[in-house]
């Protein structure tokens, strides 16, 4: 039983050995173990703040982009519709112009033609008269040719109004 109450008792330098043994682990541990993993985490919080500042800047300059954009885009859009304005502005001014010069175009092209209408209707009257002179001095000449009679005077008259016609 002697062995017994050996492997029971208490011993006091076998307690003091074991307490020195765990102290000196928790010690080489904590330095060997504990040091670097905490030196690695802090490393790694570092790089990851870093990432969330970096990510956090990049947001705010594509914010930034994003609102210039947008007022160029819009500014784009008031140009492109004055551009518009414009055009369709100079396209009626020029859309009137030109109706008024085939306007005045056409009224000198109808001033032309009513010239010339006249003045084919002088000339038609005139080549008229001349034909009916010619026609009044041949029967003129007929009538002091013959003496004239009532139905002489018809007949000449008759072969007058068919001269005409034929002429004409």
């Amino acid at each position: 039983m002697k062995e017994f109450q050996e492997l029971v008792a208490v011993a006091p330098w076998t307690f003091i050995f074991q307490i020195c043994n765990l102290l000196i682990l928790t010690f080489g541990v904590k330095k060997l173990l504990f040091q670097p993993v905490r030196k690695i985490m802090a490393q790694r919080r570092e790089q990851i703040d870093d990432t969330y500042a970096q990510a956090e800047k990049a947001q705010g300059e594509a914010q930034a982009l994003k609102a210039e954009c947008e007022s160029r885009l819009s500014g784009a859009r008031e140009e492109a519709s004055q551009i518009v304005k414009t055009a369709t502005e100079r396209a009626t001014a020029r859309s009137e112009e030109l109706i008024g010069a085939a306007k005045a175009e056409v009224a000198a092209l109808k001033t032309k033609a009513d010239a010339e209408i006249e003045s084919e209707r002088r000339k038609a009257a005139s080549e008229l008269k001349g034909e009916i002179s010619e026609i009044v001095v041949n029967l003129a000449g007929l009538v002091v040719e013959k003496e004239i009679d009532a139905d002489t005077h018809k007949d000449l008259i008759d072969d007058f109004i068919s001269h005409v016609g034929d002429e004409t």
